[in-house]
């Protein structure tokens, strides 16, 4: 199974059904499947190639969706980067796995620099708000850099959107993910297809996602949980409410309300924020069915707030780390009982403790290394042999 299967098989059953809602943009799985072809087929007309690599440095949005799964489609690996990285880190990144095409937007101004030049394997930028806003010594820069410009609008109207033929296989790397480098340089988490086909599904199956779920995620695309809502939602046929940030709580209990929402991933940041609003009423989230921690424990005030204001919601404290995307749940039938745990090992995922000989810990207290065996588990680090042994 291809992760790009998840877009193309909800496409075909239910083509006018909401995928994406952005902003104003309300978009059909047909409409985000046929931009995505058509993108794949303009990626292989500049050079692409299987395994090649694509970079995505925009904000969340219909296009960042489009660029991913268009990578995909074309056989390529993509890696989705945070367009407020410093552009030194961003620099080091499109070298370190040899990025052929950077999708992007004019407005990121530190993109068009020195040090975007210096990326010798980088042919091809292609702006998702088209060539006007590029300034001319930018222009001039780069291209005497030998990188070739281009309007996002332009290679799509180019493009057909009929389904590209993909060699790929489950075993083939589908994404890269760089960890922040927040003590060293990032490092490349290299991610199979088969890795991630099989998290998705195992996260679908223990929040028991239905194809009615209407998810709210304002966390980025650069992150993977971010990234995860959609390929789960992707997955079961749901629609995303796709938010550039979270930065106004009642803007955000609005979308909660007027949308409908029934999934809410979370990070505790958000709700230390909405706790701090003077009045949460249970009303605005009668349709929440689920809501997800993660990232950081969640303390255990925010636990019983979102009790207060989400009764009929369970809540999943849960437990990962990029290398896997997720290890472990807690049934949300247990959240009252056992706040400070993160549960059980998530589903078709083997976990436990050994200590310093190896031998498996059982006795309560002791200290050991966590093992977490599955297929979600990456192959390793993109050229990085030591950190991956």
């Amino acid at each position: 199974m291809l992760l790009n299967r998840y877009l193309e098989h909800s496409a075909a059953r239910h083509p006018d059904k909401l995928a994406l809602i952005c902003e104003e943009r309300r978009v059909t799985y047909a409409e985000i499947d046929g931009g995505a072809n058509a993108l794949a087929h303009a990626f292989r007309s500049l050079g692409l190639i299987r395994q090649d690599r694509a970079a995505i440095c925009v904000e969340n949005s219909v296009e960042c969706v489009q660029g991913i799964f268009a990578t995909l489609k074309a056989a390529g690996v993509f890696l989705v980067i945070n367009p407020q990285v410093k552009s030194d880190k961003l620099a080091f990144i499109l070298k370190d796995c040899n990025v052929r095409i950077l999708l992007t937007s004019s407005r990121n101004v530190r993109l068009a620099d020195a040090d975007l030049a210096a990326c010798v394997d980088l042919r091809h930028i292609v702006y998702v708000d088209g060539l006007e806003g590029i300034a001319e010594a930018s222009r001039q820069a780069l291209t005497a850099a030998g990188k070739q410009l281009h309007a996002l609008g332009d290679l799509l109207n180019a493009h057909p959107q009929s389904l590209p033929a993909n060699p790929n296989i489950s075993l083939d790397l589908a994404s890269l993910i760089y960890t922040s480098g927040s003590t060293g340089l990032p490092k490349g988490v290299m991610l199979t297809h088969l890795n991630m086909v099989t998290a998705a599904t195992s996260l679908t199956t223990y929040l028991r996602n239905e194809p009615d779920d209407i998810i709210l995620s304002p966390l980025p695309l650069s992150f993977d949980y971010g990234l995860y809502q959609v390929l789960m939602a992707f997955h079961f046929g749901g629609t995303v409410v796709l938010e550039k940030q979270f930065m106004y709580p009642q803007s955000y209990i609005d979308l909660v309300r007027r949308e409908k929402v029934t999934g809410l991933p979370i990070v505790p940041t958000i709700t230390a924020i909405l706790s701090n609003l003077r009045e949460l009423l249970p009303h605005d989230f009668a349709s929440v069915r689920y809501v997800t921690n993660t990232a950081q424990a969640l303390p255990e005030h925010h636990i019983r707030l979102l009790r207060k204001v989400m009764p009929q919601a369970r809540i999943y404290s849960m437990y990962g780390l990029t290398e896997c995307k997720r290890v472990a749940y807690l049934p949300p039938e247990l959240i009252d009982q056992k706040p400070t745990s993160v549960g059980i090992a998530i589903p078709d995922t083997e976990v436990w403790i050994e200590d310093g000989s190896g031998a498996v810990v059982t006795t309560p207290g002791q200290v050991g290394e966590l093992i977490v065996r599955g297929a979600h588990v990456m192959p390793g680090y993109w050229n990085r042999p030591e950190e991956t042994a």
